[in-house]
């Protein structure tokens, strides 16, 4: 089963419309970087990783002009992969093979994570995850859920316990469609059901993607993952983060550093033209939180894992990439 979130066609960019997964499959045409910027804010392409392979496809379109550059980067603030791909275009000296590779290198650093991420999942797991780390978040296969992928693909006995992924429902709406897609077994619940869920021994790991990863390992990632670290904690879960190389930000110390975007209120007052909430009542919606390093058992990237993540072990991981 292939899913293709983010097509290269020479002259323009189609993206998988994530907005009206599951109902209906159709793409976005873009043929400007305006056009992909805004994709990229309206969560037409979502998943740090997809960001990134868009916005690298969105300079090619933008003709490298320093106006492309500057509204790709101020289309979404927390995902890393965004930046990095910005900055690797802007030194490119062929721009369209050099977003090509980016695409490419992160569907290979996806199936390469997938590989050393298996090992860690014993058969028969239980396996809660949040948001969605597919394929939809990245140029292909995914991160936490290819991780999942391959060990399905190794025939371990694995089961997904989505979680809906509460205000924009990415765990319903995009990891279960994933899911069912391509046969793994697959648990939809509430966000609010996971700590009821481990107390009755009913999960056996945690397995997250990231948005950026600091350098002393503190990870950012869909507002709600800080929630399941801190009860995996109290339940003795391994809780794991995987991530592709261009999602760490050596730059900055900790997460304090990290920029968390906050969304339009009308995500968390309703959804698709339904609304619950009374007219006049305050809204708060930060889209990401931070999970501190200590409580990660470990960081699996394209080139191996770190456990118990610490500044050390995240350059080492790192300079083993470089």
């Amino acid at each position: 089963m292939k899913i293709e979130p983010v097509r290269w066609r020479g002259d323009r960019l189609e993206l998988l419309d994530q907005r009206a997964l599951p109902e209906r499959s159709e793409y976005v045409v873009c043929r400007t970087a305006e056009e992909v910027a805004l994709a990229i804010r309206d969560m037409v392409v979502r998943g740090a990783p997809a960001i990134g392979c868009a916005a690298a496809f969105g300079v090619v379109l933008g003709g490298l002009k320093p106006k492309a550059f500057e509204i790709l980067a101020a289309s979404r603030p927390t995902a890393v992969n965004l930046f990095w791909a910005l900055e690797r275009m802007k030194g490119a000296k062929e721009p369209e093979r050099e977003a090509v590779a980016i695409f490419e290198e992160d569907l290979a650093a996806n199936r390469a994570m997938g590989e050393h991420g298996a090992k860690l999942i014993p058969d028969g797991a239980r396996v809660m995850t949040y948001c969605n780390a597919g394929a939809l978040a990245t140029s292909g296969h995914g991160t936490a859920l290819g991780v999942l992928r391959n060990a399905f693909y190794r025939k371990k006995n694995i089961s997904v316990i989505a979680c809906e992924t509460r205000p924009y429902l990415q765990g319903a709406r995009l990891t279960a469609w994933e899911c069912v897609q391509e046969g793994i077994p697959c648990t939809l619940v509430t966000d609010n059901m996971a700590g009821h869920l481990m107390a009755k021994g009913e999960v056996d790991v945690v397995i997250v993607g990231a948005d950026r990863i600091a350098a002393n390992g503190d990870t950012a990632n869909k507002i709600g993952t800080y929630m399941l670290a801190v009860l995996a904690r109290r339940h003795g879960l391994p809780f794991y983060v995987a991530a592709p190389s261009s999602t760490f930000d050596l730059a900055i110390a900790d997460g304090s550093h990290i920029v968390i975007e906050e969304r339009p209120a009308g995500e968390v007052t309703g959804y698709r033209g339904a609304r619950w909430a009374p007219e006049g009542v305050a809204v708060r919606n930060p889209a990401f939180d931070v999970t501190p390093a200590e409580l990660i058992t470990a960081v699996i990237c394209e080139k191996g894992v770190a456990r118990e993540p610490n500044r050390d072990r995240i350059r080492a991981l790192l300079k083993a990439i470089r």
